[in-house]
């Protein structure tokens, strides 16, 4: 193997700071990409789908759980699919692995779900033998073909305005490589991440970065509401950080 060069700490640390340089611009190019998929238009969501779920039959609007938004991936676990009837497919399982806590994107309003064709007693089998926790559907009908996953693996993200559901964004193939981490799934909601950084259109729901943040097992903990003085200090030099 052809190694870079060896260099002194000040050589390294200007070559560092040079690609730095660049990283902060891919971030701010990301966050400005997010800007854009907030004001995707909507796509109505006419058909009716049902599910099996942990608790019976489901419609799509019933698989939000009561929030406003509704991520849902397709992952390849049934027949016919490698790792049958022991694992789900490689790469969606791996995908699963990553992802974070749920908790911390349903106080953001948001569900994350998973969607199968493999029956429910088979998808319990294997979450618990891979300790995943979040929800996961059985699919029984066209939803997989209407939504650009019934070939592939892909993730939709959907929001709700009472009863009337919305498509609002869609990603498969190498776009679901960054999925699992809080942050990227809800920069492709409509709503993003709703902190007043962002830029959203007028009237989106937003609060002051940082302080929501809680442990996974403290939403909803009144106790843990308030951040204490140390905490927001902290935040504050947080932000005069990323201003830089």
């Amino acid at each position: 193997m052809k190694t870079p060069p060896i260099v002194s700490p000040q050589e390294w640390e200007a070559a560092h700071q040079q690609l730095l340089a660049k990283e902060k611009e891919l971030t701010r190019a990301r966050d400005a990409l997010a800007a854009e998929r907030r004001r995707m238009p909507w796509l109505a969501v006419e058909k009716e789908y049902e599910f099996d779920g942990p608790a019976g039959k489901a419609s799509l609007l019933e698989v939000f759980e009561g929030r406003r938004q509704l991520i849902v991936y397709r992952a390849f676990f049934e027949p016919g699919v490698f790792g049958w009837p022991e694992h789900a497919c490689r790469g969606c399982s791996m995908l699963a692995d990553q992802v974070g806590h749920v908790a911390h994107l349903n106080v953001r309003d948001t569900t994350l779900a998973f969607a199968s064709r493999a029956p429910q007693p088979d998808i319990e089998r294997l979450k618990a033998r891979m300790g995943w926790e979040m929800p996961w559907y059985t699919i029984t009908d066209d939803f997989d073909a209407d939504f650009g996953v019934d070939e592939w693996h892909g993730t939709n993200a959907f929001i709700r305005d009472d009863n009337q559901v919305y498509r609002t964004y869609f990603i498969d193939a190498r776009g679901d490589e960054q999925m699992g981490n809080t942050w990227n799934y809800l920069d492709i909601t409509a709503l993003g991440r709703q902190e007043a950084w962002e830029d959203s259109p007028e009237g989106y729901p937003q609060t002051e970065p940082y302080t929501w943040w809680k442990w996974h097992d403290a939403y909803g903990d009144g106790a843990a509401d308030a951040p204490s003085e140390e905490y927001l200090s902290m935040i504050e030099r947080g932000l005069e950080h990323e201003s830089k």
